[in-house]
C-alpha cells in the first residue's frame, strides 16, 4: 500500500474509530492498528497510533470528566497503568510478527465474543479478580496497543451507569496511555518520527470523529452497528494471524 493511499485509509478509518470510542469508549486501537500494520508491521503500527490514542482519548476524557468516578480510577486504573507499563515494556522486545499473531488473536476473540453475544453476559467474579484484569487490560494495552474490550468486561463488575463506564474506561486508558507512551518515545521514538504523515492524519482524524462523529453514528441500528464492527475486527485480526498484514 502506497503511503497516499494509505494516508486516506487513515483518515477515513480514524474519523470511524474516534467516533465508535466516543460512543463505547474504546476502538481507536482495534481499528488503526491492524490497518497501519499492513504497510509497516505490528510493532510500529503500536507506536504510530498510541500518540493519536493518546490525544482522542485525553480529549475525550475532558468532554466526560464529570462522569469518571474516582474509587474505580483509583483502584482498577492503578493496576492498568502498570500492567501497561510492563507490557511496553515487553513490547520493545518482541518481534514485529509475534505481536501480530498476539493481536490477531485478540482482535479474533472481541469479534467472535461480540458477534456470539458472549461480550454482554461476561462478567468478572469481583475483588481481586477485578483489579487483576485491570493490570490484564492495561498489559495488551502496551503490548498490542488493543486493551478495551478485556477493560470493559472488567468495569461491568462495577456498579457504573453506561455514562459512567465510558467515562471511567476513557480516564482509565488514559492512564495507560500516560504509562506506555514514555517507553515506547524512548524505545522507538525514531519509528515516530520516520512515518510522522501517518502520525499527524490519524491524530487529526480520530479527534475528528470523537468531536463529531457521535452524533452521526446514534443514528445507525445500534444492533446492526455492532455487528458489522464486530466483524471488521474479526477480519482484520484473521488476517494478521494468517499473515496477510503485518
Amino acid at each position: 500500500m502506497g503511503l497516499p493511499l494509505l494516508l486516506v485509509a487513515v483518515a477515513l478509518v480514524g474519523v470511524l474509530a474516534g467516533g465508535v470510542a466516543a460512543i463505547a469508549g474504546f476502538g481507536i486501537g482495534s481499528l488503526l492498528t491492524p490497518l497501519v500494520a499492513i504497510a509497516y508491521g505490528t510493532k510500529v503500527a503500536v507506536l504510530l497510533v498510541a500518540i493519536p490514542h493518546f490525544a482522542a482519548t485525553a480529549l475525550r476524557a475532558w468532554m466526560l470528566r464529570a462522569s469518571v468516578q474516582p474509587r474505580v480510577l483509583l483502584t482498577f486504573g492503578a493496576a492498568s497503568a502498570a500492567g501497561g507499563l510492563a507490557g511496553a515494556l515487553l513490547h520493545a522486545s518482541l518481534g514485529s510478527r509475534v505481536l501480530s499473531i498476539v493481536l490477531g488473536v485478540l482482535l479474533l476473540f472481541s469479534a467472535l465474543s461480540g458477534l456470539g453475544g458472549l461480550s454482554r453476559r461476561y462478567r468478572v467474579g469481583g475483588g481481586g479478580w477485578a483489579i487483576a484484569a485491570g493490570a490484564l487490560s492495561g498489559g495488551f494495552g502496551g503490548l498490542v496497543g488493543n486493551q478495551g474490550g478485556i477493560r470493559t468486561a472488567a468495569l461491568l463488575h462495577f456498579p457504573l451507569d453506561r455514562l459512567q463506564l465510558v467515562a471511567t474506561a476513557t480516564a482509565i486508558g488514559l492512564v495507560v496511555d500516560l504509562a506506555r507512551i514514555p517507553v515506547y518515545l524512548a524505545t522507538g521514538g525514531g519509528q515516530v518520527l520516520q512515518h510522522w504523515p501517518v502520525v499527524v492524519v490519524a491524530l487529526v482524524a480520530v479527534v475528528l470523529g470523537t468531536v463529531a462523529g457521535t452524533p452521526l453514528l446514534r443514528r445507525l441500528p445500534e444492533e446492526g452497528f455492532r455487528r458489522a464492527i464486530f466483524a471488521a475486527i474479526g477480519l482484520l485480526g484473521l488476517a494478521l494471524v494468517l499473515g496477510l498484514a503485518g
